[in-house]
């Protein structure tokens, strides 16, 4: 994937509700303090959907503070892919809602792959562009995650935000864009962070409730173990090593995993994008939102190789290298 026009990253944009919810908002009622939530997660505050926005609402200001920054982006958008887990219906898919927002003519369709679903998107967009099946593609990751946390749950409720990302992928010029994809998935762990929607239960019996449950001991050491070796072989398959990287996006869930990802492949704090502090885990929403931050403020440059991971439920896995600008 190192030779010729590859796809890339064109145009990007990203959303986050006006609601702050801090740590503090949870002592009056949870038994947890600021204090405890920080020391195990990096997280301070979070946004809150208002109660009548939901993931399209998410989507369509992502896609519109894209605009904002890349007039003319979507002229020869070919297609939508919305990765969430939180769409606002099972049908119509939300990308439908998307592409007839900005009237965008081509196919449309979700993925729900758990956490990595936008890193899984960008891979199917990348495909269709390399196989000449799309001039472009609109990638969004949006989240209301906050309509299907339990609020009483001390182990899940102070982990999640909501957020919305947007990205144009299409052809860039020759030595930029993606260089590698990494995806994976061991369902054998599917019991260990769901949420229901149609079966009350899972095939090995493990029921289910229609709230989003997640084995937080298992999950850490599930993506502690494939934060580090999706990297490394994302890394290799690009035909790079670690000290080539210049700045690593990893999944905004956890400091603690990012520490460990961070230390596994030897870069210092300063080549690591994090802002899980302020808006906590947005699953899909995660990495494009801090992709964008990190662009805006100038930590991406031109010709710089950029890494993205992500892990989530399914088990599922993700991660990318690609080598940012061209457009």
């Amino acid at each position: 994937m190192t030779g010729g026009q590859a796809p890339g990253i064109l145009a990007l944009g990203a959303y986050v509700p006006q609601r702050v919810l801090r740590n503090e908002d949870f002592e009056a009622y949870l038994d947890t303090s600021d204090e405890w939530i920080v020391t195990r997660t990096g997280i301070r505050e979070r946004r809150i959907a208002a109660e009548d926005e939901y993931t399209s609402d998410l989507a369509f200001k992502a896609v519109e503070d894209l605009l904002g920054r890349h007039p003319g982006a979507l002229e020869g958008v070919d297609g939508v892919i919305v990765a969430t887990n939180t769409p606002d219906a099972l049908f119509p898919n939300t990308a439908a809602l998307v592409q007839a927002r900005f009237g965008i003519q081509g196919f449309a369709y979700d993925l729900l792959a758990g956490c990595p679903g936008w890193l899984y998107a960008l891979a199917q967009a990348h495909a269709m562009v390399e196989a000449s099946l799309a001039r472009k593609v609109l990638v969004v990751g949006a989240e209301a995650l906050s309509k299907i946390v339990d609020w009483n749950d001390r182990a899940t409720a102070v982990l999640f935000g909501d957020a919305g990302g947007a990205a144009v992928v299409g052809r860039v010029r020759e030595g930029f864009g993606f260089r590698s994809f990494v995806l994976g998935a061991d369902g054998t762990g599917a019991k260990e962070l769901y949420h229901a929607c149609v079966a009350p239960r899972l095939p090995d019996g493990t029921s289910m409730r229609n709230r989003l449950y997640m084995n937080g001991r298992e999950v850490f050491k599930f993506a502690v173990r494939v934060m580090n070796t999706a990297t490394l072989e994302a890394i290799e398959k690009a035909g790079l090593t670690p000290e080539d990287i210049k700045v690593f996006v990893p999944h905004q869930a956890n400091l603690r995993i990012i520490d460990a990802a961070r230390e596994r492949l030897g870069l210092p704090w300063e080549r690591v994008v994090v802002n899980v502090d302020r808006y906590g885990n947005t699953s899909t929403a995660s990495i494009p939102l801090a992709l964008k931050e990190a662009v805006e403020d100038g930590r991406i440059q031109e010709g710089d190789h950029v890494l993205l991971v992500s892990f989530g439920a399914g088990l599922t896995w993700a991660a990318t290298v690609l080598t940012w600008g061209g457009a």
